[in-house]
């Protein structure tokens, strides 16, 4: 009978984890996959200042280049003045502000759905959604249910449904082919009756490529399963359609998702703060089971306040959407024309395929150096063998910005051999 001393890993002393976490970053730093963060001088913008050089940024997620647009700088300003800096406390105690509901209702006007309710960020949202709805037995036993999830669905969702995995033991995961609609279809009809419910998950954008699904597609078959819905519309939320309502809109199907969640941190002001929007009865039933809502911190005033004027900007006048569209598809074309092999599609986010981590580094530095700024991306974020640049087109861009980068990318890609 083996001992159950002789089943367990050698006991590591202090000294010995701080060697190992030491190693692994030593490993890192000889793979060229160590992160460095490369600080900004000032605000940010279609311009940016590092080390007093001007540099175009072509790695926020400041989309509409609302991060520091003078309205929503003066929004956060009047939001201060009145309403002070921070809550000091929860929602449900005595951190809800007017500012905090009118916000909400702006949120489930402009997508379309009956409420919204706000968390401290998309990733909370994500994860209070699946375990305040999954985890909750409402009475019933011996049931089981399933989530049908993108293979490439951002880290949230997959955090999400593996917290309520874990705590609940009662829900299935299917994993299908990244927006392989076929093969998810066969799977909701494999397994349909089976389940008390069913959720399909998808990114509306999915942010390592820059493709969206085709929600059309999607729509019709959680009708015909009778299954919820519920897309995360981070990327796409004042970036996709006509006037910024996001992959919905684009597809079609404005008004007919379940589910969305979204963040205020990138194309709505570029902040922090994240919302679900959805039926009002699932927003109520939200707001007393979400423990990260329960539980975190209300959104801070200032930041309510601006984000309610970039959806306001953005109901008033969709010339930022139009000219962010104009920008990337000019983008688009151009690095192609210089021989960079890119993943097709009409999103600001432009993967610039360069094959090794290595070599994705490299570039990032030698166009930090050139005046660009641009971050790679590698295993295992993406997959293995397909590092990349990530361009990320705004609205903030002027088609001269463009061009300087477009010429960057041009010498460092010859001096590298990458075209």
């Amino acid at each position: 009978m083996t001992s159950l001393s002789s089943t367990r890993a050698s006991k590591m002393g202090k000294d010995s984890i701080y060697s190992a976490i030491g190693s692994e970053l030593k490993k890192a730093h000889e793979s060229k996959t160590f992160k460095i963060e490369v600080p900004i001088d000032g605000e940010q913008g279609g311009n940016v200042e590092v080390d007093g050089k001007k540099c175009v940024m072509l790695a926020s997620n400041n989309y509409l280049g609302l991060a520091n647009h003078p309205r929503i700088r003066e929004a956060a300003k009047l939001g201060l003045e009145r309403y002070g800096f921070g809550m000091a406390s929860v929602r449900f105690l005595c951190g809800t502000q007017k500012i905090h509901l009118e916000l909400e209702e702006q949120i489930a006007r402009f997508l379309g759905t009956e409420s919204a309710i706000l968390h401290s960020s998309c990733y909370a949202a994500n994860e209070a959604f699946f375990l305040a709805l999954m985890g909750n037995d409402f009475g019933q036993t011996g049931f089981k249910d399933i989530i049908y999830s993108d293979a490439l669905n951002h880290a949230s969702i997959i955090d999400g449904i593996r917290v309520v995995r874990q705590a609940t033991k009662t829900t299935d995961l299917k994993a299908y082919r990244h927006n392989d609609f076929e093969q998810l279809s066969q799977s909701t009809q494999d397994n349909d009756g089976q389940y008390r419910m069913s959720v399909i998950a998808t990114d509306g954008v999915f942010s390592m490529e820059g493709e969206y699904a085709p929600l059309q597609n999607f729509v019709e078959l959680a009708k015909k399963r009778d299954a919820i819905l519920f897309v995360d519309e981070s990327h796409a939320t004042g970036v996709l359609g006509k006037t910024g309502r996001g992959t919905p809109e684009q597809c079609g199907v404005h008004g007919q998702i379940d589910v969305i969640s979204g963040t205020l941190g990138k194309a709505m002001g570029g902040a922090s703060g994240g919302f679900i929007a959805g039926k009002k009865v699932l927003i109520d039933f939200l707001r007393q089971k979400s423990r990260p809502y329960t539980f975190s911190n209300t959104l801070p005033p200032p930041i309510a306040a601006a984000s309610l004027e970039a959806f306001k900007m953005l109901e008033e006048d969709n010339s930022l959407v139009l000219k962010l569209h104009a920008n990337t598809e000019y983008f688009r074309r151009e690095i192609k024309n210089l021989g960079f092999k890119i993943l097709d599609g009409i999103h600001p986010i432009v993967p610039v395929m360069v094959g090794e981590a290595a070599t994705a580094m490299d570039m990032s530095r030698e166009l930090l150096g050139e005046g660009v700024y641009i971050r790679g991306l590698w295993y295992p974020v993406v997959p293995q063998g397909e590092a990349r640049l990530r361009a990320q087109i705004s609205a903030a861009h002027e088609f001269s910005d463009i061009d300087r980068a477009l010429q960057a990318f041009q010498k460092v890609g010859k001096k590298l051999g990458v075209i």
